[in-house]
């Protein structure tokens, strides 16, 4: 901040200033001389004009209209001229790892006075560096390329390589082994589900949902088909180039013909006469990371059942992008397959064993699809908290409202729970093995899941009646309100439709009742 910015007036000093041509304005304690910039004002002079604004402190409307980092851009930041006396400013930016102090805008576990049997010192640490990361490095880009339909910078997938961020995609083991874990903040033998967990729910922390599934998404939900199912020599490779930030993978099952139901796949392999190679035919649609993928987790049918392919980009392979309103840098692809040769060593698990291989990974992927929902779903939560705080109606605040504090209460009942059968879950896991997992807790996942994006829809419905207008609108106060609605049924899709995952928990249930079980 230059001098200038520094020096102090009175109000009284302000208010000589009040008109076209010589206008000033006070908000937050902070004097801008806006004479000017008046013309040139979005909202028109008049605003500027006007007797309660003119030479006058303007804080209330200010922040009635626009978003705090308005004053941080720098065509607006070098308006300030000065200083109210010896006055402090009320608003900061939040420094980077920083937690929120609006309430129920943290975990419980992250709450000051709160304790939590899941969470130890490593991952407090782990959060607080996490966090740094998305602040300082992901937001900005997700930011800047969220409505672009650019893929995610590369300095960014270099920085998350720094820290080992997507080698931790794939959860704990031994790809850990000899890794340095967030700049050294757990141990590769200590990383467990809540450090993954927390991954989750720190890095959808971006206001740009679609960026979110274009960084890791796509990749992350097919890393662990890839290092259960692919041969050893071909598995290290890929992994390694994916952990090194070089490649990404998406996982292409999805088809215009087939989508829950994957019985229906026509994407077909059939072998060469010699057998050394799959020959693929067909297409792929809504593919997650399809766009920016190098490698391709297909599911194909085959004269033995359903196989599932790694597939690398190259001579037959060809995607474009498949406009949607999540945002395009999630590079949403169409894929199309024409005479690809595949090796058969690319084969991932045994011939026609496809259809167990994909199921192997539900589990994981639907989990990681709940921490996601959830973690965008908070942040909405806690920009409605912010605005009926701050937005004056009949003269008071929105939150004096009755029907306001109902519709607060309720998105805090849906995220409290939410956090808490999620944390329930996760310990489960941390503490069953992989067949332990498939058998029992299946079903919670998938319920789970459904609540989670059920519960998701209703906050954004909620957020756009607290917002008003604005709610709706791509700028200004509303922005991530309106992103968020736009984005919302995605994840009511993603991993299984709501309806689908809905029965296949109730049918996991009646499985388990016990037969004597009669009224």
């Amino acid at each position: 901040m230059d001098s200038s910015s520094t020096r102090q007036y009175s109000r009284e000093d302000v208010a000589l200033h009040n008109k076209k041509g010589d206008l000033w304005v006070v908000i937050d304690s902070k004097v801008f001389d806006l004479s000017k910039f008046a013309n040139l004002h979005p909202g028109g002079l008049a605003v500027l004009l006007d007797k309660s604004i003119a030479g006058k402190d303007a804080t209330e409307a200010f922040f009635g209209l626009h978003r705090f980092d308005v004053l941080q851009r720098p065509q607006y930041a070098r308006l300030q001229i000065g200083v109210i006396g010896d006055e402090t400013p009320s608003r900061f930016p939040r420094e980077d790892g920083a937690l929120s102090m609006v309430p129920y805008a943290e975990p419980a576990w992250l709450t000051e006075g709160l304790v939590s049997p899941y969470y130890k010192d490593h991952h407090r640490a782990f959060q607080k560096e996490t966090r740094k990361l998305v602040d300082k490095i992901i937001f900005p880009d997700a930011q800047a390329v969220q409505e672009n339909g650019e893929k995610p910078s590369q300095h960014v997938f270099d920085e998350m390589t720094k820290v080992n961020l997507n080698a931790m995609r794939l959860g704990p083991g031994e790809h850990l082994k000899g890794r340095t874990l967030m700049n050294g903040t757990v141990t590769p033998e200590q990383f467990d589900y809540f450090h993954e967990l927390i991954l989750f729910l720190e890095t959808t922390r971006l206001h740009a949902r679609g960026y979110h599934d274009g960084l890791a998404g796509g990749t992350a939900i097919c890393l662990p088909i890839i290092a259960n199912f692919a041969r050893q020599d071909i598995r290290e490779r890929v992994l390694n180039e994916i952990f090194d930030g070089k490649k990404l993978a998406c996982l292409a099952i999805s088809e215009a013909y087939a989508g829950s139901d994957v019985s229906k796949i026509q994407t077909n392999a059939r072998k060469t006469k010699d057998g050394k190679h799959w020959i693929v035919n067909g297409t792929k649609k809504w593919i997650t990371n399809g766009n920016f993928a190098d490698y391709f987790v297909t599911a194909c049918a085959t004269d033995k059942g359903l196989n599932v392919l790694l597939i690398e980009r190259g001579e037959g392979v060809a995607t474009r992008h498949v406009d949607t309103g999540y945002g395009h840098s999630a590079g949403t692809a169409y894929i199309t397959f024409d005479d690809v040769q595949v090796p058969v060593e690319h084969t991932l698990g045994p011939e026609g064993g496809g259809l167990n291989v994909i199921l192997s990974n539900f589990n994981h992927e639907r989990w990681g699809i709940a921490a996601s929902t959830l973690g965008a779903q908070r942040m909405i939560v806690e920009e409605c908290m912010k605005w009926a705080a701050q937005r004056k109606v009949f003269g008071r605040p929105l939150n004096s409202q009755p029907i306001i504090r109902s519709k607060l209460a309720a998105m805090i009942i849906r995220i409290e729970t939410a956090q808490a059968w999620l944390e329930h879950i996760t310990y489960q896991m941390a503490n069953m093995n992989f067949k332990q997992d498939s058998s029992r807790i299946a079903g919670q996942i998938a319920l789970l899941k459904v609540h989670c994006s059920q519960s998701a829809q209703e906050t954004a419905r909620d957020a756009v009646q607290i917002f008003g207008g604005r709610g709706l609108t791509k700028t200004g106060m509303g922005k991530y309100i309106q992103r968020y609605t736009n984005a919302v049924m995605f994840d009511s899709i993603l991993g299984g439709t709501e309806d689908v995952l809905g029965d296949l928990g109730v049918r996991l249930a009646i499985k388990q009742i016990p037969r004597n079980s009669l009224l």
